[in-house]
């Protein structure tokens, strides 16, 4: 699987959280709960100040341990300080391993995961963060990064 490395300044978003686990029997259901929510329930429509149209799916707080708990948050990327209505979470600045992957928004994005796991990258578990670049279900495209130790 082809990545390149960037370099991303801080952003700031807004949306809604749950903590969950790689190995917990309902980690799908609680990630697609959070997704479902969002969309459904009208919060993406209803965050002020969005820098762009995508969403974002983020996943910080995690310790490496597969076991371990972490927050799976949705919601977009916001200019300042923003409202309390929501969660609010900092991607932090720094080194992650961007990858494009193209496909069945779920099937493509889970495949994805499954293979990053697998990769020896010298991860930071702080943050890590899906793009969405548009609406498209079937044939959509989505950047992952991957939060990466500094050199």
């Amino acid at each position: 699987m082809t990545y390149e490395i960037v370099r991303l300044e801080e952003k700031q978003v807004a949306g809604i959280c749950a903590r969950t686990n790689n190995t917990a029997p309902d980690m799908g259901e609680v990630i697609g709960g959070l997704w479902k929510q969002f969309f459904q329930d009208g919060i993406y429509a209803s965050i002020p100040d969005k820098v762009n149209g995508k969403a974002l799916g983020l996943y910080t707080d995690y310790a490496g341990d597969e076991k371990a708990d972490y927050t799976a948050a949705v919601g977009c990327e916001v200019k300042g300080p923003g409202e309390a209505e929501y969660t609010r979470i900092r991607i932090p600045a720094g080194r992650y391993a961007k990858f494009v992957i193209h496909g069945d928004m779920v099937k493509a994005v889970g495949e994805a995961w499954q293979k990053i796991w697998k990769m020896d990258l010298p991860r930071a578990f702080v943050c890590d963060f899906e793009e969405y670049q548009d609406e498209r279900m079937e044939d959509a495209e989505i950047h992952i990064f991957v939060g990466l130790r500094e050199e």
